[in-house]
């Protein structure tokens, strides 16, 4: 008899692990019995309080103290199923959730662990002294890091006040003939593989760095700059040579008097006049002497 009570107290009493990836949602379910007087969720949660959501089927009265968080509720109405919902999952609500049934046959409860997980950001790069740096950042729980081939590696991590963990390892490889290099890292939310070719002294690029963009920039800027200061001189003599080109050319009195020249000298009426004029003068000549001889 006493070990039949035994038995039903451990099938009472579930636990459970349960992981659970961030940023999405998961439904708890309490124990699977149809007939329940009064249903308890109690939230244990790191750096609070204790959280207690309950449903009595008697009166049909849900009451709630200590939970402040509203995105984990009822999933359904309680009087109907008495699962709880997270959505969605954050980092902080990793602990321990317990769900009691108070029975007409007992008490029975099904707990579970929340294991809220997060995927790191990996990366793999070459640093400048010619080892392979492969890095997994704010990771939950801590990514594990592997390299094919196996090198001379530093394995180092840093923890983050949210319970994330950022590890990194770096690697160097005595045979000169190692010329490509993987990275392997482990993860409950999966495994990320990267792959890297090595290079003598500093690291090969897949493209255009930005410090040869940044260079190649400066060197465009400083042609221009020279190409526009030649054209700016070349402007300012041409300037001062046609000035004084102007300032230094006699101006002769043909080109002054370019009309009354081509008059005096190509106009046929010009020489008309002209003639009269003589004629005149030698005849006011002509009597002034027969004047001055009568």
């Amino acid at each position: 008899m006493v070990g039949k009570q035994n038995d039903s107290k451990r099938l009472a009493e579930v636990n459970s692990s349960q992981p659970v990836r961030v940023d999405t949602k998961i439904v708890l379910s309490c124990h699977p019995i149809p007939t329940s007087v009064l249903v308890t969720w109690e939230i244990i949660l790191r750096d609070k309080p204790l959280c207690t959501k309950a449903y009595r089927s008697d009166n049909n009265v849900t009451k709630e103290v200590n939970c402040t968080d509203k995105r984990i509720t009822w999933a359904f109405r309680p009087d109907q199923n008495s699962s709880l919902l997270i959505d969605p999952v954050a980092i902080t609500h990793d602990g321990y959730y317990r769900c009691l049934k108070a029975t007409p046959d007992g008490n029975f409860h099904r707990g579970y662990n929340l294991q809220v997980l997060v995927a790191p950001e990996v990366t793999l790069f070459r640093s400048n002294n010619g080892t392979a740096v492969c890095k997994a950042v704010a990771g939950k729980p801590a990514a594990r890091i592997s390299w094919i081939p196996e090198g001379y590696c530093v394995p180092k991590q840093e923890i983050w006040g949210n319970g994330t963990v950022t590890v990194w390892s770096t690697c160097h490889w005595a045979d000169s003939n190692v010329s490509t290099v993987s990275c392997s890292v482990s993860h409950p939310t999966g495994i990320r593989n990267l792959t890297i070719e090595l290079s003598q002294g500093a690291p090969k690029s897949d493209g255009i760095s930005m410090p040869h963009v940044i260079l190649f920039i400066f060197i465009i800027l400083i042609m221009l700059a020279i190409v526009g200061s030649i054209w700016l001189l070349k402007i300012s003599g041409c300037r001062k040579c046609k000035l004084k080109k102007i300032e230094g050319t006699p101006v002769e009195e043909d080109e002054m008097q370019p009309y009354a020249s081509y008059t005096e000298k190509k106009n046929p009426l010009y020489d008309t006049l002209k003639t009269v004029k003589t004629s005149q003068v030698l005849q006011s000549e002509v009597d002034g002497t027969d004047l001055h001889t009568f």
